[in-house]
C-alpha cells in the first residue's frame, strides 16, 4: 500500500468484483474508502470460495485495506446516513462508487441536491441500463466461440471475469480523473462505466471489431494455439506441460537452438518457400512447427527441459494449479515484493498481494486486511458526520447501525 492519495475519502455501495475491485485499488494507494453494506452482509460477503468456518475469501480477498460499515438501508433513516456519508463537506470528500441501479435512493440527482461538486462513478451491466454481468457480456463479444478445441461447435467460458476486472481498474482510473477535473474547474461528475462497453472497447482494441468490418471473418477456436504468431503447449516425458511461445524473431531463434531444430526448420522453409522468421508465417505453419519441437520435448523430462530452456532464454510457462503456484512458485512467495504474509481476522495467516504498482521512490506501507463486517461503523460515523456517542449507541439499538459482524 501507498500514501499517494491519502485524505482522499470514497464511499463504496458495491457487490461481486468490479466495484470492489475499483475501491480496493484505490485504498491501496492510500484512499480511505469506506464500503457499506447492509446488516448482516450483502449479496456477496458469503459468496464461494468459503473456508470452513463459512467466511468467503472472495469477499476478503476483494476488500483489502477498506473500512467497513454495517446500515440498515431499508430504512429512511438509514439511507439518509449513507447519503450523509457521501456528501459530507470537504474538498477530499464527496466521492461515491457503486454499481448499484441507477434511479434508486441513492442516484445521482438526489445527492447531488446536497453536495453540488459531487463525484459519482456508477458501474452499470449495458450502457442502457440493462441488467449484466461478466459471464453474460462474454458470451455475447464472441469470445468464448474463439476458445477451445480448433473445429470445435462448443463455446467454451474461461474462468477469469476478466470484464469485471478491466471495469474494476479502469473505475478507480475514472474517479481519479474525476476527482482532477472537480480540482481544476470545481464541478463534479457522474460517470457511468458499463461492462459491456468495456467488453466491446477491449474487443476493438485487440482488432476485432476491425477484423470483422473490414476482413469479413470472425476469430476461430485454435487450441492453445497463439494467433497470428507462435506458441502452444507440449509434454514432457514426465507428464509436465509447458507452454512455448515465439513472438518476435529473437525469441524465434532462441527457441529453434534450444529444441535443435534449426536444420529442420531451414528444411521446412525450403520446401514451402516461406520465411519462418516472419511472424506470421510462423503461424501459418504453426502445426509444422509444433511435429518438430514435440519428439525433443517428449524424451525429455521437465528439468532437463526447464534447464535447457532457461540457458536459451527460451520464452515459456509451466502449466500449474492455484495449489502448486502458492506453494511452488517463487513469484507467489515473499522473494517477490508483491507478496505479503497478513492476518485476516477469522480466517487466520496466509500470503496474500499488495499493489503490482510499484514506486521507485515512494516507500511502500505495510498490507492491511479487509475489515470485520461493520467493524468501523461507529468511527466513521463519528469521524466524519460528528454524530456523539450517544446517538450512536442509539442508532446502534435501535438496529439501524450494527457496529460490529
Amino acid at each position: 500500500m501507498y500514501d499517494l492519495l491519502s485524505g482522499l475519502t470514497i464511499i463504496e455501495g458495491s457487490a461481486f468484483v468490479a466495484a470492489p475491485l475499483g475501491g480496493m485499488t484505490l485504498a491501496q494507494l492510500g484512499a480511505n474508502v469506506i464500503r457499506f453494506d447492509p446488516i448482516g452482509g450483502g449479496m456477496d460477503f458469503k459468496r464461494w470460495p468459503l473456508d470452513k468456518k463459512g467466511n468467503s475469501l472472495y469477499w476478503n480477498g476483494l476488500n483489502k485495506g477498506k473500512k467497513s460499515i454495517t446500515i440498515n438501508i431499508r430504512e429512511d433513516e438509514g439511507r439518509d446516513l449513507i447519503k450523509a456519508l457521501i456528501c459530507a463537506p470537504g474538498p477530499e470528500n464527496g466521492i461515491f462508487l457503486t454499481n448499484h441501479p441507477p434511479g434508486g435512493p441513492l442516484n445521482f440527482d438526489d445527492l447531488r441536491s446536497k453536495r453540488k461538486d459531487l463525484i459519482m462513478l456508477n458501474i452499470l451491466g449495458s450502457h442502457d441500463g440493462r441488467p449484466a454481468v461478466d459471464y453474460t457480456i462474454n458470451c455475447a463479444l464472441g469470445y468464448p466461440l474463439a476458445t477451445g478445441p480448433r473445429n470445435s461447435e462448443n463455446p467454451v467460458n474461461h474462468l477469469l471475469p476478466a470484464w469485471d476486472l478491466v471495469t474494476g481498474s479502469m473505475a478507480a482510473t475514472g474517479i481519479l480523473a474525476a476527482e482532477r477535473k472537480r480540482n481544476r474547474s470545481g464541478n463534479g461528475e457522474l460517470v457511468n462505466l458499463a461492462l459491456s462497453d468495456v467488453g466491446i472497447w477491449v474487443a476493438s482494441a485487440l482488432g476485432h471489431l476491425a477484423e470483422s468490418a473490414l476482413l469479413g471473418r470472425s476469430r476461430e477456436a485454435d487450441g492453445n494455439h497463439i494467433y497470428g504468431a507462435f506458441g502452444h503447449d507440449f509434454v514432457t516425458r514426465d507428464n509436465c506441460r509447458i507452454m512455448l511461445t515465439a513472438l518476435t524473431k529473437a525469441q524465434w531463434k532462441r527457441l529453434k537452438t534450444a529444441m535443435k531444430i534449426e536444420g529442420a526448420v531451414v528444411e521446412l522453409e525450403s520446401k514451402h518457400n516461406t520465411d519462418l522468421d516472419d511472424e506470421g508465417s510462423r503461424y501459418e505453419f504453426r502445426d509444422a512447427i509444433v511435429s518438430l519441437i514435440e519428439p525433443f520435448v517428449s524424451q525429455n523430462d521437465y528439468q532437463t527441459i526447464k534447464l535447457i530452456l532457461d540457458e536459451n532464454g527460451v520464452l515459456w510457462g509451466p502449466y500449474q494449479t492455484f495449489d502448486e503456484l502458492v506453494k511452488k512458485d517463487p513469484r507467489c512467495s515473499e522473494e517477490n515484493p508483491l507478496i505479503r504474509t497478513i492476518f485476516q481476522k477469522g480466517l487466520g495467516e496466509f500470503p496474500a498481494a499488495g499493489l503490482p504498482l510499484r514506486f521507485k521512490e515512494l516507500e511502500e506501507q505495510p498490507l492491511k486486511p479487509a475489515p470485520s463486517l461493520g467493524e468501523h461503523t461507529g468511527e466513521v460515523i463519528s469521524n466524519i458526520l460528528g454524530l456523539p456517542d450517544h446517538v450512536i449507541s442509539d442508532l446502534h439499538d435501535r438496529g439501524i447501525i450494527a457496529c460490529l459482524s
